[in-house]
């Protein structure tokens, strides 16, 4: 139970409480909870979704764009506006580490957030009400899991962080927890065609990946954010071009 709450108090602005202090095993562990809390928060767009479904479809994603980054801070979203400064131009790692870590936002930075924020506006008006609370849920959980498959086996690339010790002490049994927890959910709310979406999004997720690592030399709590951003949209592009045409919901 603690380590769900560890990953809890991470994720979200939740005042979460627990007794005793943190190992930084336990902070790693908590990464098998990440795709769960990260379900919790979809529910919580999808109930936004629902109560507020009466309202012309535009309205109604403004309002689910504006819970998902209350719940969670708009920390990832400061991650992809890092990363987008960091990575723009063919820069050295040292270089693309200094940027990411200057507390000031590039012209790079405000375009990749407003690529990323129009998009997921336009893709929650687009995807039918009745099967959008769906959508909602698999797109918060699997940005959680990406977030957890980008923490294991790699280095960190900086010498501290808020996300060293998920990146270096993520064990193998976190992460299969992890990915059954979300494979488990996809099948369960799009049958087949969910575990087709979940498998597509986890191999460009870790195509992503491998590119920070090779840029970088590994992974920081801002390319992780970047990831997350970009699989929420994904498996948004994924459930529009996909599942929504052939109708397998």
């Amino acid at each position: 139970m603690k380590r769900f709450l560890i990953a809890l108090q991470f994720l979200t602005i939740l005042p979460v409480k627990f007794k005793g202090k943190v190992a930084p095993e336990e902070m790693a562990g908590s990464l098998a909870y990440f795709p769960l809390v990260g379900a919790l928060i979809g529910c919580v767009l999808a109930l936004v979704s629902v109560l507020f479904g009466f309202l012309p479809s535009l309205v109604t994603a403004a309002l689910i764009l504006i819970a998902s980054i209350v719940i969670t801070g708009g920390m990832h979203l400061d991650g992809l506006a890092d990363t987008c400064d960091g990575f723009y131009g063919s820069r050295s790692k040292e270089e693309i580490l200094r940027i990411m870590r200057d507390s000031h936002i590039g012209a790079m930075g405000v375009i990749g957030l407003a690529v990323i924020l129009i998009f997921k506006f336009s893709a929650f008006a687009a995807i039918p009400k009745s099967v959008l609370w769906k959508t909602l849920i698999m797109m918060a959980a699997f940005s959680r899991w990406a977030q957890a498959l980008a923490c294991y086996g790699s280095q960190y690339a900086r010498q501290d962080g808020k996300a060293k010790d998920f990146v270096e002490r993520a064990t193998k049994k976190d992460i299969l927890i992890a990915m059954a927890l979300t494979l488990l959910l996809f099948a369960a709310l799009m049958r087949a065609c969910g575990v087709v979406v979940f498998g597509i999004s986890t191999v460009i997720a870790y195509l992503f990946i491998r590119y920070f690592r090779k840029r970088i030399g590994g992974m920081t709590g801002d390319t992780i954010g970047a990831l997350s951003e970009s699989s929420e949209a994904l498996i948004l592009f994924l459930n529009l071009v996909y599942i929504f045409p052939w109708r397998f919901y």
